[in-house]
């Protein structure tokens, strides 16, 4: 297991420098191996990470966890917070691990030499003890996991655009097999397609 110092290096050299935020993602990671009885960063896919916010504490809470999108062990759901829920797959317990409130002002205690609030949490958060600085608690996921993680080699073809889709994530519409795109759950509009008037966009606001 590598230590929280070796583990902050490495966030640091995919970001050539390192942030608060990447420390509270290693420490999240840390605490979240700890709580799952899991060793961190991992080489295998046991461990699932569905993290609430994009960005630097995403990638080091990937760095501390061995959780990857490519491996398909890590999720974003954003909620637009500095939190993640760990999910062990094989026992399928999972624990929601996030920053206490108070940090921020708590971190100039653990660094009184700081010239500065940023630095103050960058050093802080990384000497604060674990029950101070972050909050876990055991939770139950909403959804399947066994439909998010599907199976492996399962490909259908969208009957509307030919495309393929893999994973389960396939709509079915009276009958046919459709991609979400072409089920009416597009996030892109072809450039060439006119664009919805306003009165369209409304109407579609209140129909869902």
């Amino acid at each position: 297991m590598k230590s929280l110092d070796e583990l902050l290096q490495a966030s640091a050299d995919q970001h050539r420098h390192l942030c608060p935020r990447q420390v509270l993602g290693v420490r999240m990671g840390l605490l979240a191996g700890r709580l799952l009885g899991l060793d961190v960063p991992r080489e295998d896919k046991r461990l699932l990470a569905l993290v609430e916010t994009d960005g630097c504490a995403a990638d080091a809470l990937a760095v501390a966890t061995g959780c990857r999108i490519g491996r398909r062990t890590l999720r974003v759901i954003d909620f637009g917070k500095v939190a993640a829920t760990f999910v062990d797959v094989q026992t399928q317990r999972a624990v929601r691990v996030a920053p206490r409130p108070s940090i921020r002002e708590r971190a100039r205690v653990y660094a009184p030499e700081a010239k500065g609030l940023w630095q103050a949490q960058l050093l802080g958060y990384q000497h604060m003890p674990e029950e101070e600085l972050l909050s876990a608690q055991e939770v139950a996921l909403t959804f399947s996991l066994e439909k998010l993680l599907s199976k492996a080699g399962y490909r259908v073809t969208c009957q509307t655009c030919s495309e393929e889709i893999i994973n389960e994530r396939e709509v079915v519409q009276d009958g046919l097999i459709l991609c979400r795109a072409c089920a009416g759950q597009r996030y892109y509009r072809p450039v060439a397609e006119p664009a919805p008037q306003p009165a369209e966009i409304a109407m579609t606001s209140v129909e869902n």
